[in-house]
């Protein structure tokens, strides 16, 4: 499936960047990061694919019931391993879910939101991207690692790229 086979080479771009980045590099503040961390951003990308896949079991998604694991923000190594983990249990059969939030600061009362767990990978892929996007101001900050040129950028923006091109 065409989702799935993103989903692969965003992980794929993401895994290998992590593995060239020094640990000490993945867990230092970043000023134009407003202070925050890879490592923040990376976890951020893992624990909501991990939300999701908890809520193909249960039937309900609730991305803010995140557990905000510190071992996965100032650890690269086990980012990785969970990053593998995740990408080998998401080619799941497509299901109805409903996602729960509260989307207010002055309230805990939820909604639920009917979708499908294909419209939510959707969604964390983008997700994904858009950290990668701020994960790439980070790594061009702290390091001289070279990233690919299609780091942290969606596909329409690559495609319309090329049409402008020619």
């Amino acid at each position: 499936m065409q989702l799935y086979i993103a989903i692969q080479h965003v992980f794929s771009q993401l895994t290998t960047t992590l593995q060239l980045l020094k640990q000490v590099h993945y867990s230092q503040p970043c000023e134009a990061l407003s202070q925050a961390t890879i490592g923040q951003h990376t976890r951020h990308i893992i624990e909501m694919f991990q939300c999701l896949l908890v809520g193909y079991e249960t039937g309900v998604v609730n991305y803010e019931k995140r557990k905000r694991d510190h071992l996965v923000e100032t650890d690269k190594d086990t980012a990785v391993h969970q990053l593998r983990e995740i990408n080998e249990a998401l080619g799941k059969a497509n299901k109805n879910l409903v996602m729960e939030a509260s989307y207010r600061e002055d309230s805990s009362e939820l909604i639920s939101i009917h979708t499908n767990f294909h419209r939510e990978v959707a969604y964390n892929l983008e997700h994904t991207i858009h950290h990668m996007a701020l994960i790439k101001v980070g790594v061009l900050q702290l390091t001289d690692i070279v990233l690919p040129a299609g780091f942290g950028v969606a596909s329409s923006t690559t495609k319309y790229r090329q049409e402008c091109a020619q």
